[in-house]
């Protein structure tokens, strides 16, 4: 299985600009799609973004135009790159990987086979 460490994360005023990075390591990154999750105070986790193995996306609707996912499978990292970002934006964000044979693009947390241990985005003025 692989482990995934986040990291990134931290303060940023409305309106700004961030980058959360995922390290992936002890399998191999190329079997796996890749996703991003989060989760704020007392509500559910939610699907953010997800990019399949040969680099398919999925957003949700809310960040469509304003987050990128991306994957490096030189250096086995996945990132999202969030702009314009939302007080409502704001939540622990969690990396995840499943280990998929069929180049799908998972949206659901229930597909995902790993978890990071989270990263906080705070967005406030």
């Amino acid at each position: 299985q692989v482990q995934l460490v986040e990291s990134g994360g931290g303060l940023v005023q409305p309106g700004g600009s961030m980058k959360l990075s995922c390290a992936a390591s002890g399998d191999t990154f190329r079997a796996y799609a890749m996703g991003w999750f989060r989760q704020a105070p007392g509500k559910e986790r939610e699907f953010v973004a997800a990019i399949s193995r040969s680099a398919s996306t999925s957003y949700l609707d809310s960040v469509k135009g304003r987050f990128t996912i991306s994957r490096d499978y030189l250096k086995n990292t996945v990132s999202l790159q969030m702009f314009s970002l939302k007080p409502e934006d704001a939540a622990v964000y969690y990396c995840a990987a499943d280990l998929d044979p069929y180049f799908k693009v998972p949206t659901t947390a229930r597909e995902y086979d790993s978890w990071g241990q989270g990263t906080q985005v705070t967005v406030s003025s």
